[in-house]
């Protein structure tokens, strides 16, 4: 696809180029930062309007870095152009971090511009980057920069708005943004992009979207050993800090089991790797990301109040967050295997089936239903597959 004229930034098609690098690496810690802070705010507000901002930051932290993601794919992390890119990422993406808690406060204004900023200053590089290794997709980032400006218009105007205006023009601003890799980044006069135009390395997808979620994975472990140290007064809390613990493991082996390995094969066998990756990883990873932290989250509640009587708003991340996690894996393993797995819907059947004890039971009791369905979820497939394994050996 590159021609190899000198300065050429474009990855090359060969083995080590689809495995992730460590100035790759090095960037994700930045979103480590991030989601602690998320999951800090959330946990000390779980208001409406508290969680409706957090649906908005999670959407915001998700797609800078799945588009930063697609860019380190198609470009070579080894030149000195890209990784000087990442390392500006990185710093502002830290900048951004610290401006995350007051987003919808005094911050509203810095967040946005920095957002804004990374989003066109990365599609603007890697346009140059492209300018002379191939015309149609030179025109694809030219299609995404023009979205990416416009875009930016309202997240802009919503910083420089109150509460509710900014509510509403930045999520007009994520709509923009997720909208426009379905329709093509449609401009005028230039069309739709055409479909696989972008060289994407599937295999490479696949792992960098699993190294995140494990950055997600480990967030919560953080953030799970940070409230026992503050509450680890009495046996009941170890109990909780069990079942927390135990909760992350089986997300782990659910992702990583099964579905990980699934996804990774069919982005790599598939004839058209741009599409796919759209679907399995730009979107696809989207839920089980934000149930991961949403699950930190009902965590932090069943440890700071374990004892007390149970509410629907713990019962909303306690519960959810799984219910969310889970929603996403049918999803990549759907598209991976062309199967639902019946493991995974029957644990969703379980979640809302739970939330019938949250009137009476104290939060342990809700966050260890939430772990005994991981549990049962988990238990279920590893069975399943193996039978399968078994009958067709």
């Amino acid at each position: 696809m590159a021609s190899n004229h000198k300065g050429d930034w474009i990855r090359k098609a060969d083995a080590d180029q689809t495995r992730a690098s460590f100035p790759e690496l090095f960037f994700d810690l930045v979103f480590v930062f991030a989601l602690i802070q998320l999951a800090h705010k959330l946990a000390s507000d779980f208001s409406a309007t508290a969680v409706i901002e957090a649906v908005l930051l999670i959407l915001a932290i998700w797609w800078v870095w799945i588009h930063t993601t697609w860019v380190t794919n198609l470009l070579d992390t080894e030149k000195e152009p890209v990784r000087l890119l990442l390392f500006g990422l990185m710093f502002a993406g830290v900048l951004l971090a610290i401006a995350l808690p007051e987003a919808f406060g005094n911050q509203g204004l810095v967040f946005a511009a920095i957002y804004s900023g990374m989003q066109i200053c990365r599609s603007a590089f890697t346009l140059y980057a492209f300018r002379h290794a191939n015309g149609r997709s030179f025109l694809t980032f030219l299609r995404i920069t023009i979205w990416m400006l416009f875009s930016s218009a309202f997240w802009l105007a919503g910083g420089l708005m109150e509460l509710e205006g900014r509510l509403l023009l930045w999520t007009l601003a994520l709509l923009v943004e997720y909208a426009s890799p379905a329709l093509r980044y449609y401009v005028p006069f230039l069309g739709k992009s055409p479909d696989e135009t972008l060289d994407v390395s599937g295999a490479h997808m696949a792992e960098r979207c699993a190294l995140f979620v494990i950055i997600c994975l480990g967030e919560t472990i953080l953030t799970t050993g940070r409230n026992a140290t503050e509450h680890m007064t009495d046996d009941m809390t170890f109990a909780v800090f069990c079942s927390a613990f135990l909760s992350t493991g089986f997300m782990w082996w659910i992702y990583f089991h099964h579905g990980q390995e699934k996804a990774a094969s069919k982005a790599e066998a598939t004839s058209r790797p741009e599409t796919l990756a759209l679907n399995l990883f730009t979107y696809g990873h989207l839920p089980v990301v934000a149930g991961i932290i949403l699950t930190a989250v009902g965590e932090d509640f069943s440890l700071s109040h374990a004892e007390e009587s149970s509410s629907l708003k713990h019962a909303l991340a306690m519960l959810g967050g799984p219910a969310l996690f889970l929603g996403g894996n049918i999803w990549i393993k759907a598209v991976a295997t062309r199967q639902f797995p019946v493991s995974h819907i029957a644990g969703l059947v379980l979640l809302a089936v739970a939330i019938l004890i949250v009137p009476i039971a104290p939060n342990y009791i809700v966050q260890a239903a939430a772990t005994a369905v991981l549990l049962i979820v988990a238990l279920w497939e590893y069975l399943a597959l193996r039978r399968l394994t078994a009958s067709t050996a």
